[in-house]
C-alpha cells in the first residue's frame, strides 16, 4: 500500500495455538475489494471455537493466519472495480479470511489492515462510533443468511416500507448477538416476532421489535410458545444457543405454516475445550456429542416434516442477499435510526495484544454485549 504504515496483525500460527502479535504483509485489494484501516475489531464464538478445535470446524486452514470476521475503520485503498467506497470512507465490513474458498490472513479482522469485499461492507453513519459499528458484521450477515437465503426460511427481503406478512418468525435466542440482528430483520421484513430470553433481557428483546418474549429456561417454554402460536401461521424458526434447535423442532411440530428451524449454533457446546495436547481427548469426546446430537435432531424433526439447516453467515457473499443488506437497507437503515447497532460494545481493550484476552472471556460467555477491542489511535 502505497504510503501506509506497515501491517501488523494477531496470528494463530498453528491448530490450536495461542495469538501473537506480529508483522503482517499489506496486501493490495482484488477489482472488487477495497482495504480497511482497522478502528475497532469485534469477537465472535466462531474465533475461539476455530481455535480450540479447528479439526473438526475449519480443517482447511492455512496456517499461519489471521482470524475474525468483524471489522469498523477506513478505507484506505479500493480495487478498480469498486463503486460504492472510495479513500477516506467509515465502513464496516465482514471479514472472509477463514472461509473455504478463501483462506488467506490477509482477508481476516485482526490485523490493523483488512481486505475486504466492497459487497459486503456498509458505510457507518458519522453519528456511529467504530466500536459500536463493529458489532455489526457477522452477526447481521448471520442473522440474513438464516432469514433470507432461499435455502433456508426465504423470507421477504427488509425494506424501509415492508407491510405486514401476516406471518410469525421464531426467534430462539433473541438476546444474543445474532438473535438481536434476527428480530430486526424479520420485523423490517413486515414479520411477526415471538422470541425467547432471559428475564432481564425481556425489555431489551421487545424494545427491538419483538411482539412476544418467553423465559428460555421456563420449563413450560415449549408448551408456552405452543400455545402462543395457535392462531398464527408460522414463516419458520432461526436457533441460537445449544438448547434452541431442539426446542424448535417440538415447537414447529405442532406448528401451521413452513415448518423449518435455520440452525447457528451446534447442539453442543465447545467451551470444555483447552488449547494444547492434553485436550485431544476431549476434542474427540466433543465430536461424538456432535454427530450423536445432529442424529438425534434429524431423528425428532423428520416424522413432522421439520427441516434443518446449518447457517454460515458469509454465505450470503455469494448470493442476491449481501447486496440487499449490505447496500439496498443497511446504509439508510443505519442513517435514519430504523435499525440499531446491537448488542451494545463492551471494549475490552486498546490494541492487537488484547483480543486474545477478549476471545478467552468471549469463551466464558457475554449476555446482551458484545466484545470490541478497539484500535484506534
Amino acid at each position: 500500500m502505497t504510503n501506509q504504515p506497515a501491517n501488523t496483525a494477531a496470528w494463530i500460527s498453528r491448530k490450536h495455538g495461542k495469538l501473537e502479535v506480529a508483522a503482517a504483509p499489506s496486501t493490495k485489494p482484488g477489482p472488487d475489494q477495497s482495504v480497511v484501516r482497522n478502528q475497532a475489531v469485534a469477537i465472535n464464538p466462531l474465533d475461539w471455537i476455530i481455535q480450540v478445535e479447528g479439526n473438526l470446524t475449519y480443517g482447511w486452514l492455512k496456517y499461519p493466519t489471521v482470524l475474525g470476521a468483524d471489522v469498523a475503520g477506513e478505507v484506505v485503498e479500493v480495487g478498480s472495480a469498486v463503486t460504492r467506497f472510495k479513500t477516506g470512507d467509515r465502513v464496516l465490513a465482514m471479514a472472509v479470511g477463514t472461509d473455504k474458498d478463501t483462506n488467506t490472513g490477509a482477508e481476516g479482522a485482526f490485523q490493523r489492515y483488512t481486505v475486504v469485499l466492497e459487497r459486503l461492507a456498509s458505510p457507518i453513519p458519522e453519528s456511529m462510533s467504530y466500536e459500536d459499528a463493529a458489532v455489526l458484521p457477522l452477526a447481521v450477515s448471520t442473522a440474513a443468511a438464516g432469514l433470507f437465503e432461499k435455502h433456508r426460511l426465504g423470507l421477504r427481503l427488509p425494506s424501509a416500507s415492508a407491510r405486514p406478512t401476516g406471518r410469525t418468525v421464531l426467534v430462539w435466542g433473541g438476546s444474543t448477538s445474532v438473535g438481536s440482528n434476527a428480530i430486526q430483520l424479520a420485523v423490517a421484513a413486515g414479520y411477526e416476532v415471538i422470541t425467547t430470553a432471559s428475564p432481564r433481557n425481556f425489555g431489551y428483546v421487545t424494545s427491538l421489535g419483538a411482539s412476544l418474549v418467553f423465559d428460555y429456561n421456563s420449563r413450560t417454554v415449549i408448551a408456552d410458545i405452543s400455545t402462543a402460536l395457535q392462531g398464527r401461521t408460522l414463516a419458520g424458526a432461526i436457533s441460537f444457543g445449544t438448547t434452541g434447535a431442539p426446542a424448535c423442532v417440538k415447537i414447529l411440530a405442532n406448528a401451521v405454516g413452513k415448518k423449518f428451524v435455520a440452525i447457528a449454533t451446534p447442539p453442543v457446546s465447545f467451551e470444555t475445550l483447552g488449547e494444547d495436547s492434553k485436550s485431544r481427548f476431549e476434542r474427540a469426546r466433543v465430536t461424538r456429542r456432535l454427530i450423536a446430537s445432529n442424529i438425534a435432531l434429524q431423528v425428532a424433526a423428520r416424522p413432522h416434516g421439520v427441516g434443518l439447516g446449518y447457517i454460515f453467515g458469509s454465505s450470503i457473499k455469494n448470493t442476491e442477499v449481501s447486496r440487499a443488506l449490505f447496500q439496498d437497507f443497511l446504509p439508510a437503515a443505519l442513517s435514519e435510526g430504523r435499525y440499531v447497532a446491537t448488542p451494545k460494545p463492551t471494549v475490552v481493550g486498546r490494541s492487537l495484544d488484547d483480543i486474545q484476552s477478549a476471545m478467552d472471556r468471549q469463551r466464558h460467555g457475554v449476555s446482551a454485549a458484545k466484545l470490541v477491542v478497539s484500535l484506534s489511535d
